[in-house]
């Protein structure tokens, strides 16, 4: 019976393997994969080799900070930048902040990366810069540190890093710090940014044009001839270009979409596999967006989450006019009170047993949560309060509650706190 049932599964895994498929190549569809032609980022690529150039007569260039939404070309830009080592006589360190997420992890990501001998463990902080600063003399080393904000001691990482160039013989150490936060540098104390001459950048989210030409581009490669059909390249577009303009959400969609017309042993991909793909990729999109957010930026997301889902008590009240909250704009999600939801957000920080932050700080993750495309938001100048600012929710609060609850019970957050007070 043994012999049998394994022949069956054998003989199904070959069939399997054997199956025709749509793709050509699966790689050059992630949106990980990293383009000898950068499309549509020719600008930004122009701006930041000109900032970069003074390393090529072996001088420091200026640090960079590099702002905008996820799916904005933000890392990609920086990677390709980074084959051009040999033009700029520069050699760089890439480090994921998500997953080196402290001043010791980072350093020694960095250290690992010129000297082998600190692939070792159980090296100090101070022996591994020490290392570093001897090692960048006579050399211009350039720290692209994606994700910044994810870094628990960011100041003392900045200011570190800033003043290891006082010590460093004929060369220096520039920093690239990439972040999805507008607001991130305003939130460093003084003595980090002085430590810091820098230029800064923001990444346009993309056009849905300029998200065809990329779909287009990587389809012709990705798949076999003739499988995507144009209409669902530009639906793909128009979805991907609504929620603020991600070309990773776009490519996922399209890979997944490929998947769906495998599954079926389709021959094309039609608009009936991006609308079949699409509702799973968003929750993916979703689970990535809330898991990297800051913990009190979550906190504040599942308080107007809680809110779409439960109704606005300002309307129970006797509002009933803009403003007053739970107000269905447009079909979507309703909008609430910036007043209703920092009294919210309070109360959702004492259930979790944290501290509120102050209204100036709600201020900012409000800001930041709208630059990230979660939230919308719109000021009013009537209403049962006077003049106030209107927010709602850009995703189903439904879909959204249960992941920002299960992200801040299992202490994912816990490893994103943003050291505000």
């Amino acid at each position: 019976m043994g012999i049998v049932y394994f022949l069956g599964v054998w003989m199904r895994v070959e069939e399997i393997l054997s199956r025709p498929s749509i793709f050509r190549d699966r790689n050059v569809l992630s949106p990980h994969f990293i383009p000898d032609t950068l499309l549509h980022r020719d600008r930004e690529i122009e701006s930041i080799v000109r900032i970069l150039a003074p390393s090529s007569k072996r001088m420091k260039p200026k640090s960079i900070f590099i702002y905008g939404k996820t799916g904005t070309g933000k890392t990609s830009t920086v990677k390709h930048i980074m084959k051009f080592s040999d033009q700029l006589c520069a050699i760089f360190a890439y480090v994921n902040c998500r997953i080196y997420n402290s001043k010791y992890k980072v350093l020694q990501k960095v250290g690992k990366t010129f000297i082998g001998e600190l692939d070792k463990t159980g090296f100090g902080l101070s022996h591994i810069y020490e290392r570093l600063v001897a090692f960048a003399a006579g050399k211009q080393i350039i720290i692209i540190l994606d994700e910044i904000d994810m870094v628990k001691d960011v100041d003392d990482l900045l200011y570190m890093l800033g003043r290891s160039n006082d010590e460093i013989i004929d060369g220096g150490i520039t920093i690239i710090g990439i972040s999805n936060s507008l607001s991130f540098k305003e939130r460093l104390d003084a003595r980090s940014k002085s430590s810091l001459y820098e230029d800064e950048m923001v990444f346009a989210p993309y056009s849905a044009s300029q998200i065809h030409d990329i779909l287009k581009e990587r389809s012709k490669i990705g798949f076999e001839p003739d499988v995507v059909q144009e209409s669902a390249l530009n639906l793909i577009a128009a979805i991907s270009a609504q929620t603020s303009g991600d070309a990773r959400y776009a490519l996922r969609l399209l890979i997944r979409a490929g998947e769906v017309a495998d599954s079926k042993r389709l021959k094309t991909v039609t608009d009936r596999e991006v609308e079949t793909a699409r509702m799973n990729v968003e929750d993916d999109v979703i689970i990535e967006a809330v898991s990297t957010l800051p913990e009190h930026q979550q906190i504040l997301l599942l308080g107007l989450a809680t809110l779409t889902t439960g109704g606005s008590s300002y309307a129970k009240l006797g509002g009933g006019g803009e403003g007053a909250g739970a107000a269905n704009v447009d079909g979507i999600e309703p909008f609430f009170m910036s007043g209703e939801l920092y009294e919210q957000y309070a109360k959702t920080c004492n259930a979790l047993g944290r501290q509120k932050r102050s209204a100036r700080w709600y201020r900012e993750y409000l800001t930041d949560l709208e630059m990230l495309g979660l939230i919308s938001m719109v000021e009013t100048s009537t209403g049962i309060r006077g003049r106030s600012r209107l927010i709602k929710l850009c995703y189903d609060a439904k879909r959204l509650k249960p992941i920002l609850e299960k992200s801040l019970s299992c202490g994912i957050a816990g490893g994103h706190s943003d050291g505000k007070s």
